[in-house]
């Protein structure tokens, strides 16, 4: 179903998109390089990234925390992710990993939110601050991980009123299984609209006409 985007209105949130992730040699690369190169990843975000600036959407990133030395080590709770990072250092200050990969730098006029702590970029941050401040009531999700961050950000998005999309194909997840759960098990709990990429620009061209 065709979904129409107001430029002024909606946003696209790249979620995550720092080196470890996405470029080779990044620590949690090899995890995701399986499902990312079947669904087209880099390419899409590319895609995604452009159109949206062509059409005059604002691009937000949307980053994890940045693991630092002394990160969860005294916490009552940290989840099973917050110990493997602190384990493995992934998105470590101050190194290659924790830069975000060179296609997705921001650029002026973009908005970097505080960096979420756990999965869920509003969690802790000011990114709800942030959209409210410029207008947006529909987002758009792109980046990593499909069934953690990107849905835990799109649960969060739509309990505080947000209109979301999720991109099938802009996004990855360390087993298919895990992408099949977001988008056809979960997504559609939340999710007003689950489009693909060539779905997606089309849109965004047309409502930049």
């Amino acid at each position: 179903m065709f979904q129409a985007y107001d430029p002024g209105r909606t946003a696209v949130l790249l979620v995550d998109p720092y080196n470890d992730f996405l470029s080779e040699g990044g620590k949690i690369w090899p995890r995701v390089r399986p499902v990312a190169e079947q669904v087209g990843l880099l390419d899409h975000l590319r895609a995604v990234v452009a159109a949206a600036r062509g059409a005059g959407l604002r691009v937000m990133i949307v980053p994890h925390r940045r693991w630092e030395p002394g990160d969860y080590e005294t916490w009552d709770h940290p989840n099973p992710t917050q110990r493997g990072i602190m384990e493995r250092h992934s998105f470590a200050r101050g190194t290659w990993g924790g830069e975000f990969h060179p296609d997705f730098r921001p650029r002026p006029g973009d908005v970097v939110a505080r960096e979420h702590w756990a999965q869920s970029g509003f969690a802790n941050t000011d990114l709800d601050f942030q959209l409210k401040q410029h207008g947006i009531s529909h987002v758009v999700l792109i980046g990593l991980l499909a069934n953690t961050c990107i849905e835990s950000t799109g649960r969060f998005a739509m309990e505080l009123g947000y209109h979301v999309t999720l991109v099938r194909d802009a996004t990855a997840a360390f087993l298919p299984e895990m992408m099949h759960a977001a988008h056809e098990l979960n997504g559609p709990t939340f999710a007003h609209a689950i489009t693909t990429t060539d779905e997606l620009t089309a849109a965004f061209e047309q409502a930049s006409t």
